[in-house]
């Protein structure tokens, strides 16, 4: 089986790979609006993030008092998915738990990813089930980046790109601290009502909305092109890129890393969520260009 499946509809079409479910090219018109994943900047282009989301204090975390160790965002953005369904427009992706993921998250689990296109879209329906008879902490997240510029002849320094959120958000950050953890204190961030007027200095690190009233986000081009991704479940948004890269990160997150000093059980960590024995929950993501 190919390591990556095409799926189309007319002019729109995506690769996902079975490597994390990543989608690695996203095309509308003969136009690409996923990042490349060049490895000088940054070498992914939109991973999924599970069982939890940013940093664990300490690279671990702690079920009934015993620590695993735990990457950055999790382990599903390293793990060779199965196809369980297929079609020309759609594909549906599963991870399940295998002894390698057990000895980094002790739990039984089924993540199903879901892809499908359409017209000028790419959306994604995901589907966490528990079927243990124990609670199953998880967190989820989507990490899309968007070439920028992603219009020909257009700057990102003064150019006038912007993000633009469905409502006002706070115009403040929580900071991010040493290995990735959340501080409680917080920075300002520029935000003119619902626009981010976007400049590559803002992203020390990244721009994080805790609890965000917003439920999409536009990367708006100068034309008044845009990039829009619209999540379902997914509370928290962020924005993020290196000051020297030219890609744009758009971010939905049902957790998020560690608050520095947590040290906690899992199941207590901030946000993640609990979900009951025999339970499934369900959140998506759609991605749409929009014309000028």
């Amino acid at each position: 089986m190919s390591e990556t499946i095409e799926i189309r509809d007319g002019s729109t079409r995506a690769v996902i790979a079975l490597h994390g479910a990543e989608p690695v090219s996203w095309q509308v018109d003969g136009r690409e609006y996923l990042w490349s994943g060049d490895p000088a900047h940054w070498n992914r282009h939109a991973p999924w993030l599970f069982p939890v989301v940013g940093a664990s204090a300490g690279g671990q975390v702690a079920v009934a008092g015993r620590s695993y160790p735990m990457a950055q965002h999790g382990f599903a953005r390293d793990s060779r998915f199965t196809v369980v369904e297929q079609g020309p427009d759609r594909v549906r992706l599963r991870l399940t738990e295998t002894a390698e993921t057990l000895a980094r998250y002790p739990f039984p689990f089924r993540l199903d990813i879901a892809a499908q296109v359409e017209a000028g879209r790419l959306a994604f329906a995901c589907e966490v089930t528990n079927p243990s008879g124990a609670p199953l902490p998880y967190a989820l997240g989507f990490h899309p980046a968007f070439p920028w510029p992603f219009a020909d002849g257009e700057r990102r320094a003064g150019g006038g790109y912007a993000v633009r959120f469905e409502q006002p958000e706070r115009p403040a950050a929580p900071e991010v601290g040493p290995g990735g953890l959340l501080r409680r204190d917080e920075r300002p961030v520029p935000l003119d009502g619902d626009a981010l007027p976007l400049d590559p200095d803002l992203f020390t690190e990244a721009l994080v909305f805790l609890n965000a009233r917003s439920r999409w986000m536009r990367f708006t081009a100068p034309s008044g092109a845009a990039i829009r991704l619209e999540a379902a479940e997914f509370p928290h948004l962020a924005v993020w890129t290196k000051p020297t890269a030219p890609f744009l990160s758009l971010e939905c997150w049902t957790g998020h890393a560690d608050w520095m000093g947590f040290s906690g059980d899992l199941s207590e960590r901030d946000s993640q969520r609990l979900l009951a024995p025999g339970a499934s929950a369900r959140h998506g993501v759609v991605l749409s260009v929009e014309a000028a």
